[in-house]
């Protein structure tokens, strides 16, 4: 496996040469997305860390796809506080003919009215539905990989890695720009980690999110260790290294394995980050949010000089 050189490097020598990417690559931009959970609960697929999964016992809400005004007030508010994009999200791995069209509509109002860009995460659609989606005004497509090849068949069985990759091929076929990433602290090796961003650098995927699980009571993986924060840190650095230019986005599960350390996420090599709370998980207080994307702002400036 390619880049495994990078297992035997210090916190400080990952930094550096993460941070020597950025300036390469010049990626001092942040982008600020946020999502809503416009469907949820009941999912048939068995993944190992999903509050959503029928297979996990959890006190995650259950509902049918949320109305077309309701997306779009979502999408309203999400720009209001400073979102650059929204992402619809769905639980399960596909929807039916008439759950597009509502979504469709969605889109095209939001797009026709709005400057914010709309994402989709509605799991292993057709050829069909995808295009609609597109015609519709969606831009980005978003299918998370999670983890490593070697690694998945130990949290997911219902469906394998290929249809993963088969389905950000199809949306890529398409001209969707993509969005994929994963979920660290699965149980997962470095190597695994690093397998993955290999991966998702062969896709040529557009952006990278990175979440840390978070340990919901009732999910198989509630009872992992606590992802070391510096193993966190060397990880993002890693992804930039090997993802050069990609958008990397910090996303769920950094507030509580980060804690007073959100910041080195941005200083490793992340350049995105998710506000407004996750699928399950409310996240923090936007303002919260807020204030730290002022100083992550801040820090770029000092870092390009």
């Amino acid at each position: 496996m390619k880049n495994l050189e990078y297992l035997s490097k210090s916190l400080t020598e990952l930094l550096d040469e993460a941070n020597k990417t950025r300036k390469k690559y010049n990626v001092y931009d942040l982008e600020i997305c946020s999502i809503m959970n416009a469907k949820s609960g009941k999912c048939s697929e068995d993944c190992a860390y999903c509050a959503q999964s029928s297979f996990n016992e959890t006190n995650a809400k259950v509902y049918p796809l949320k109305s077309e005004k309701e997306i779009i007030e979502k999408a309203i508010f999400a720009e209001k506080n400073g979102a650059d994009r929204f992402g619809i999200v769905t639980s399960g791995n596909n929807l039916s003919d008439e759950e597009i069209e509502i979504i469709s509509r969605a889109i095209k109002y939001i797009t026709e009215n709005f400057k914010i860009k709309v994402c989709g995460s509605l799991g292993n659609l057709s050829i069909e539905k995808l295009e609609k989606l597109k015609v519709s005004g969606m831009d980005r497509y978003h299918h998370n990989i999670e983890t490593s090849k070697s690694f998945y068949k130990k949290i997911v069985s219902t469906h394998s890695f290929e249809d993963r990759i088969e389905t950000i091929k199809r949306a890529k076929s398409l001209g969707f720009s993509v969005c994929s990433g994963g979920i660290l602290g699965l149980g997962e090796s470095f190597e695994d980690r690093i397998e993955m961003a290999n991966i998702l650098s062969d896709l040529d995927v557009d952006s990278v999110p990175i979440n840390i699980l978070i340990r919901i009571d009732g999910i198989k993986l509630s009872g992992n260790e606590p992802m070391p924060y510096i193993d966190i840190i060397k990880t993002i650095a890693i992804f930039r290294i090997i993802l050069k230019d990609k958008n990397i986005r910090f996303c769920g599960g950094r507030e509580l394995n980060l804690k007073d350390f959100q910041g080195m996420g941005f200083l490793a090599g992340a350049n995105g980050i998710m506000i407004g709370g996750y699928l399950t998980n409310s996240g923090r207080d936007i303002s919260d949010d807020q204030k730290l994307i002022v100083e992550v702002k801040r820090l770029f400036e000092a870092l390009k000089n």
